[in-house]
């Protein structure tokens, strides 16, 4: 069928996310692939000290998204979309959503940027003996009872913002076991909730006298494909003001963008991983066997089926590498020079691939903001070299190029070479691979291990959860989700393969000695105010 048939016999299937900085809709055909897009853009606020989505913001940036691909569809195919073969929703992990019984929230929406949740983190931690980030749901619950939020009895429901969407317009309060494995710990046996950790979180908080327990307020935990509802007629007004949108339309589990983004480059099966390197940056590295020890730089989530994922999250990426080639914006302005800014960074990028395996000596430290992983809970961007170091313009973006993964290598290399883990396959997606070969060959440095991209990874977490919405309706064969991938979505494209060399890995292991080196200097710079 060509894609208006597939629209207008409600073939189509929807995918939407929200990402930090863009709410996007992506529509996909039966083989999977794109037709249409829809976006919309948005800002977190800092709200009494605490970063937020208002509840208004996040309707009105779904309803606007879905208005954009509406208005897309009819320009590209003289269609309107009246229904769908499913839907599904994703968004950023973690976060704290509660709500009273009338279904009320009771705080603005806390999401995974705070950093407020030390003391929280740190005890569960310990009680838990695993790693329990300041980010995730229960990190912010436990916090809010340490500091005697008057909210916190009224509690009837905690979510996640992809949880938070999914009930509303389906009134199912469940959550994909990706998205609940960022609430508290997931036990890969079970594909729920950590029983044993539930228990201690519970006698924990018993002395306070709430009237619920913890598997009380929290949703469901589906796996990949199970039935998560139907959107009812509400739910379809909610995200078609417009009314065309009929209800009915199965809607699959909800996922975090940490799943959309393994299924959005195959990576789901366990000795397989991803990269995601573009504003921040993380690893997920999907494991065959448990950790044998907590590590703090370290997160443990699962696959939205259910398999244990060692995450290596970072906050800063490529923000640094944005700055710079904006001042080498200016001068091109200053001398009059015309050209399009991708083909700068493009241009940048490979004389960058032309410095010297270890740049010469010079560092660069992309630290916008605190970085937990280098134990810095602030930032500043700060470039370093000394008299001798060889210093020239390749060696100038290597530097940068290094620096943008330099925290990347940091946490994996307790994987790799404590850990012993081994891995397959580890796909990159994001802005710092958009010039070829270029950023994977950094990256291949850094992990020493093959890194592979496809031309599909840009399509994003969108992507990813519509296809995720797809397995759960178009699954006819009943195959895992890793053998739906592998032989329905990507029929064997495993992208284009860039191997490290030894010069290389052996060029970044210098850097990044020095660059733990250097660390003091980092952490003198955030302690200067301004």
């Amino acid at each position: 069928m060509t894609a208006k048939q597939v629209i207008e016999s409600g073939k189509a299937i929807l995918g939407i996310e929200f990402g930090s900085t863009r709410i996007k809709a992506v529509l996909i055909d039966p083989e999977n692939k794109p037709i249409a897009q829809g976006s919309h853009t948005w800002e977190n606020q800092l709200v009494d000290g605490l970063w937020t989505y208002s509840t208004e913001a996040i309707w009105y940036g779904l309803q606007d998204c879905y208005a954009d691909l509406r208005k897309n569809v009819q320009k590209e195919y003289d269609c309107e979309i009246e229904t769908l073969a499913a839907i599904g929703f994703s968004a950023m992990m973690h976060g704290y959503m509660a709500f009273n019984e009338r279904q009320e929230i009771l705080v603005p929406f806390r999401t995974w940027r705070n950093t407020n949740t030390g003391k929280a983190a740190a005890e569960l931690s310990e009680l838990f003996v695993y790693n329990i980030p300041l980010r995730w749901s229960i990190s912010h619950l436990y916090e809010a009872i340490l500091d005697n939020e008057e909210h916190v009895p009224d509690i009837k429901y905690l979510t996640t913002l992809a949880g938070y969407v999914h009930w509303q317009v389906t009134g199912q309060f469940v959550l994909g076991v990706g998205d609940a494995s960022g609430m508290i710990p997931v036990d890969p046996a079970t594909k729920t909730y950590d029983a044993e950790m539930v228990r201690k979180f519970d006698e924990l908080i018993a002395p306070r006298g709430f009237s619920w327990k913890l598997l009380d307020i929290l949703p469901k935990s589906l796996n990949a494909g199970e039935n998560a509802g139907f959107l009812t007629p509400e739910g379809a007004m909610k995200l078609d003001v417009s009314g065309h949108l009929k209800p009915g339309i199965p809607v699959c589990p909800p996922e975090g963008d940490a799943g959309t983004g393994m299924v959005a480059t195959n990576a789901v099966r366990q000795r397989t991983g991803n990269v995601s390197a573009g504003t921040s940056s993380f690893s997920m590295i999907v494991l065959e066997r448990p950790l044998s020890k907590p590590y703090e730089p370290i997160d443990l989530v699962t696959t939205p089926d259910g398999s244990l994922v060692a995450m290596v999250h970072c906050n800063n990426c490529t923000s640094d590498i944005n700055a710079w080639v904006g001042i080498f914006k200016e001068y091109q302005q200053l001398l009059g020079i015309k050209q399009e800014t991708k083909d700068l960074y493009t241009t940048l990028f490979n004389i960058g691939a032309q410095g010297d395996p270890d740049c010469g000596g010079i560092m660069s430290y992309n630290y916008f903001s605190g970085e937990p992983v280098a134990g810095l809970m602030d930032g500043r961007p700060l470039f370093v070299r000394s008299a001798t170091d060889k210093f020239n313009l390749a060696n100038f973006m290597r530097a940068h190029l290094y620096g943008a993964i330099g925290v990347l290598k940091l946490g994996n290399d307790i994987l790799f070479n404590e850990e012993r883990i081994r891995v397959d396959r580890i796909m990159g997606h994001g802005g710092y691979f958009t010039t070829p070969q270029v950023g994977q060959r950094m990256l291949a440095a850094a992990l020493n291990s093959p890194i592979s991209v496809m031309e599909t990874a840009g399509e994003g977490g969108a992507w990813g959860i519509a296809l995720l919405a797809a397995y759960a309706v178009n699954n006819t064969d009943k195959l895992s989700l890793a053998d739906y991938l592998d032989q329905v979505v990507f029929a064997g494209n495993t992208g284009v393969e860039v191997r490290p060399t030894p010069e290389d890995v052996a060029g970044f292991n210098r850097y990044i000695e020095n660059y733990k080196a250097s660390l003091p200097i980092e952490k003198a710079a955030t302690e200067f105010k301004k």
